[in-house]
């Protein structure tokens, strides 16, 4: 979670989120796509300008399904998590092999506390 130890010596600047392999993962805001591809030993790395400053980081993937300059949509698919876990930014149950999401909420450049953007609020729940 955001701000927990990362037992590196500092504190989680994102999420961790276990995921099944061959998951698709789906856009948590509409935005911007200004960065898509592999990076280092993360695997495939989305980046979207989510507008006002904001910018979500998502790691982890296998591949990624869209292209630079897109606009996408929340909950559109974006892209495919692997069979394996790859590198990680944390100390997210480190005995799995499972696939890992990394998730990292930034604003002006650096990280903030995700909490707010995945809260729902009351109006938006189905009733009836």
């Amino acid at each position: 979670r955001y701000g927990e130890d990362d037992g590196l010596g500092g504190h989680a600047q994102g999420l961790s989120i276990a995921a099944e392999p061959g998951a698709r993962v789906v856009s948590p805001c509409d935005g911007w796509v200004v960065y898509a591809g592999p990076f280092r030993s993360y695997g495939h790395v989305l980046i979207l300008n989510a507008g006002g400053g904001y910018h979500i980081v998502l790691a982890g993937m296998e591949r990624t399904e869209v292209s630079l300059g897109q606009f996408v949509l929340a909950g559109e698919p974006v892209a495919v998590m692997g069979a394996k876990r790859l590198a990680s930014l944390d100390r997210f149950d480190q005995t799995s092999a499972s696939p890992v999401l990394y998730v990292e909420f930034r604003k002006d450049g650096a990280a903030i506390d995700p909490g707010p953007w995945w809260g729902r609020r009351e109006e938006d729940e189905v009733r009836g």
